[in-house]
């Protein structure tokens, strides 16, 4: 009974808070408590099976900077919780909200504000979708480097907080290598800038690292300064088909013996080359087991060629030089070929990373998992910095409710988290903890760490009202 008069009386605040945007910025696109704002509960990654029968919560699309300062302002008077969003692809729960809870939109926050080809650089709002700001740049021989797989759908704002990575990142890194600055409002509407626009820079203690992957629980980013990077001169896709997946797995390892550094390196096992074919319609299994998936960028592919294809070759490899078309098509279905998740199957998918020289012996360990939980285990991956994104699935009896999955599932994919651990490796690369895996954080973290980013959380947020429940 306290909790529902409680919950009664957090809507009411919001109420309030909404009454009075209403009248300060009646321009300010609101959307009251309702079933059409439902979606706002869950992200790409915490979709319910069944349909949700509670109203979402309350929604605000600010589309300047001075109404997300307004916003925050006076929900920190109220002490009504904010839930920070961008396109809502997260995959951890990172931007879910309850009923009492207010989601502050960042999609009118959409501008790229500056583009600076002599110094390299881009100032954006968070909005702007990442694949669009390519579009912008390109003209000018540049391009932002990090490509999440949902490259066309993320925001700038939604990389930031997850410090996405995606498949360039083994060699131009993650987010974090392209954030100069940014400008953050804070929970008690505060703005403040963190970096700086030059590429090097050490005053104070580096507040824009923290910020980035931090989930949104430090504040809202309105703005950010991105690296660009010169468009190389030429680009080439390589595919390298093993007979099996353990022999793809283990051949990896050849890459990091050769000087050739390429610009993406992608793994994709038997299973998973199975289930791209069965919901692309295509035949990649006919051409080997696993395949290996490489990009060469740059000036010298030729040279670069004949040293990588050497190296792969003499592990086993049949190593091909795709032409273009060929090559954008194996990019599409590694990205997104083997579709959505079987409806008639109990799944769940993860995110681990390992040292890369454990990279085969995650995949050596999936048979262990598959005889101990009578689950199937698949997985593909960005070999080129050891991060994994297994999937663990089990049919479902015809008995069986589709919507209570089998312990087994969950139990799998712990074990496969503390095998990770256990070879130096880490609960999360780049999607996150959210609130779906935050349990997890402290099987990584130590007491005294966790005590610390608390500690860090109460500095930014006092009162905790900035997507709380998340990350840590």
């Amino acid at each position: 009974m306290t909790d529902t008069i409680a919950l009664k009386s957090e809507i009411g605040e919001i109420t309030t808070l909404l009454s009075e945007l209403e009248v300060a910025f009646p321009s300010l696109k609101i959307a009251w408590p309702s079933a059409e704002t439902v979606e706002y509960s869950y992200d790409a990654g915490t979709v319910p099976k069944a349909q949700v029968q509670e109203p979402g919560p309350a929604v605000v699309w600010p589309s300047s900077v001075e109404e997300v300062q307004a916003i925050l302002k006076a929900a920190s008077r109220l002490h009504i919780g904010i839930v920070p969003r961008g396109e809502g692809t997260g995959l951890s729960g990172g931007a879910t909200a309850a009923s009492n809870q207010l989601v502050v939109s960042t999609q009118l926050l959409n501008k790229i504000v500056e583009i600076n080809v002599e110094d390299e650089l881009a100032v954006v709002e968070p909005g702007v979708i990442n694949s669009e700001l390519n579009e912008k740049v390109a003209p000018f021989g540049l391009f932002y480097a990090p490509d999440p797989a949902s490259w066309n759908l993320s925001s700038i704002g939604g990389n930031v907080a997850t410090n996405a990575g995606g498949l360039r990142c083994v060699k131009y890194g993650v987010t974090r290598e392209s954030i100069l600055s940014l400008d953050v409002v804070l929970s008690d509407g505060e703005l403040i800038t963190v970096g700086q626009r030059t590429l090097k820079g050490v005053t104070g203690l580096d507040l824009r690292s923290l910020i980035i992957g931090s989930e949104g629980i430090l504040g809202i980013v309105v703005g950010a300064t991105l690296r660009l990077r010169p468009i190389p001169p030429a680009r080439k896709t390589i595919s390298v088909w093993f007979p099996e997946t353990q022999s793809g797995a283990a051949g990896l390892s050849a890459i990091a013996r050769t000087p050739v550094r390429p610009s993406i390196i992608e793994f994709i096992d038997e299973p998973t080359l199975k289930a791209i074919d069965n919901a692309s319609g295509t035949q990649l299994r006919s051409r080997g087991g696993s395949l290996i998936l490489i990009e060469l960028d740059g000036y010298g592919l030729d040279e670069q060629i004949v040293d990588l294809g050497a190296a792969l070759t003499a592990v086993g490899g049949n190593v091909i030089e795709e032409d273009t078309d060929a090559g954008e098509v194996l990019w599409e279905l590694r990205r997104s070929g083997r579709g959505g998740l079987d409806p008639r199957r109990w799944s769940i998918s993860s995110d681990i990373a390992v040292p890369r020289s454990k990279f085969k012996d995650v995949f050596a360990y999936f048979p262990t998992l598959e005889e101990k939980y009578g689950v199937e285990v698949s997985a593909l991956g960005h070999a080129g910095d050891g991060n994994l994104h297994p999937l663990i699935s089990k049919e479902v009896p015809e008995s069986a409710d589709p919507a209570t999955p089998d312990p087994a599932v969950a139990a799998a994919n712990l074990d496969l988290i503390k095998f990770a651990l256990s070879l130096g490796g880490t609960v999360t690369a780049e999607h996150g903890l959210g609130s779906a895996k935050r349990y997890l954080a402290e099987l990584e973290l130590s007491p005294r760490s966790l005590e610390i980013q608390h500690a860090i959380k109460r500095a930014f947020d006092p009162q905790s009202l900035i997507n709380p429940g998340k990350a840590i």
